[in-house]
């Protein structure tokens, strides 16, 4: 269980999180991909159609219990969260893409998260002391929008302290998964010895499957191999942070600390797995690279 405090504090970080995130972005950011949105809107479609119905499925398929399916249900819904601007940045992606698509799909939110958070419970089955209401995840997400457009406003203003505020609120996204291993595990260690290998697998699948899945999404819809990359990392990293804090907001006492475990093991696995699947993004971006040198060396020769 998270205590009071922490879901006091858990809720300034990601006020932070979210200026953070309103600080990188202008208004002709949203004007540019407008004129060309198929990036963005091919995020989108992996956002929201891909890892709702990944985790739903999942959620199926493993047959797990009803707290352990509306974690999991609710970490799949989420939108994307700022740290995946970082791991696109370390992994050479297209980090413009990345932030646009974050920003996006966190202002979709506001309908989408709801909406699909009600039909996938509804599917699986899940009602009455289980059941997240839509109204508090759409409270929660409007609350949050406003330290977005105060970011935005920040940027406008001044573009140094928006600079300084966007740096602030990406290293702070993974500051909060850092909080939560070091507040909520140390005390859950009974329960984490005891956890079934196949939570293990929903919580970490879930990321690693979505960036499969976001990548072969993309290419499919013609994406090229570095943008493909780019909304993959995207589409796998979930704002584990908000998750959190909606369960923490909609339960208590044993309840809430068995809706808690798979976003909180996603949160912390998920940085792990970015890692690797980053280290192995920035190769392949190095030999594309390293190709189009040698090619663009060739066709000066025989020139």
């Amino acid at each position: 269980m998270v205590t009071e405090f922490e879901t006091k504090l858990l809720g300034v970080m990601m006020m932070v999180i979210m200026m953070g995130m309103g600080a990188s972005l202008t208004w002709r950011d949203f004007l540019i991909a407008f004129r060309k949105p198929k990036g963005v809107l091919v995020g989108v479609l992996c956002q929201y159609g891909i890892m709702p119905l990944l985790g739903f499925a999942m959620a199926m398929l493993l047959d797990l219990p009803a707290a352990l399916a509306v974690g999991l249900i609710l970490m799949a819904c989420m939108p994307g969260g700022t740290t995946s601007n970082i791991f696109t940045y370390f992994s050479k992606g297209v980090l413009a893409l990345s932030i646009m698509m974050t920003s996006v799909s966190t202002l979709v939110a506001l309908v989408m998260v709801p909406a699909l958070l009600e039909f996938y419970s509804q599917a699986a089955g899940i009602s009455g002391d289980f059941k997240i209401p839509a109204s508090n995840v759409a409270q929660v997400l409007m609350v949050l929008l406003v330290p977005t457009l105060i970011g935005m406003a920040l940027r406008k203003m001044s573009p140094n302290i928006g600079a300084t505020i966007e740096l602030l609120g990406g290293f702070l996204g993974i500051l909060v998964i850092l909080f939560l291993v070091v507040t909520w595990i140390p005390r859950n260690h009974q329960l984490l010895a005891t956890t079934s290998l196949t939570v293990y697998f929903a919580a970490i699948g879930l990321g690693l499957f979505g960036m499969a899945l976001g990548y072969g999404l993309s290419r499919l819809l013609r994406q090229d191999a570095n943008r493909s990359r780019t909304i993959a990392l995207e589409t796998g990293i979930q704002n584990g942070p908000l998750a959190v804090l909606i369960v923490t907001l909609s339960f208590a006492g044993t309840m809430q600390q068995d809706i808690l475990l798979i976003p909180v093991l996603y949160s912390l696995f998920i940085v792990i797995s970015s890692s690797l699947v980053t280290l192995v993004f920035r190769r392949r971006s190095d030999r594309e690279a390293l190709a189009r040198d040698k090619a663009k060396a060739g066709q000066l020769v025989s020139a």
